[in-house]
């Protein structure tokens, strides 16, 4: 059982920054692919990043590419997402999970966390 718990979630005007964070209690984090994925209000979850066990290899969903930044550190059991020139269409709530295999589709992903809100105004 891996237990996720993110963090870093709040308020922020648009053109701003977060910093999202997710601990993973599993002791094998670092054989495991991260990803991200959010919730909007009304939609359909959707696909934000994912990152590779050794951190060499990350992939993002078009609408934040360039602008957010994945990353891992296999020695805290920690990933995290920098999310710079927030926009109000990212107001979400932002989930982390973890799986066998560096994949977009969110039924490849075994674990997830509760969430944290991301509220960005405009």
């Amino acid at each position: 059982q891996v237990h996720l718990v993110e963090s870093g979630g709040g308020l922020v005007q648009a053109g701003g920054s977060l910093r999202l964070s997710c601990a993973a209690s599993e002791r094998t984090f670092g054989t495991n692919v991260m990803g991200w994925f959010r919730r909007a209000p009304g939609k359909e979850r959707e696909f934000v990043a994912t990152v590779s066990w050794s951190g060499s290899s990350t992939f993002y969903a078009d609408s934040v590419k360039g602008r957010f930044t994945i990353s891992r550190d296999n020695a805290k059991n920690m990933v995290y997402l920098q999310m710079n020139s927030l926009k109000p269409e990212d107001t979400a709530v932002y989930y982390c999970a973890t799986g066998p295999l560096l994949r977009v589709d969110s039924k490849e992903y075994t674990y997830w966390g509760q969430g944290t809100q991301v509220t960005v105004s405009s």
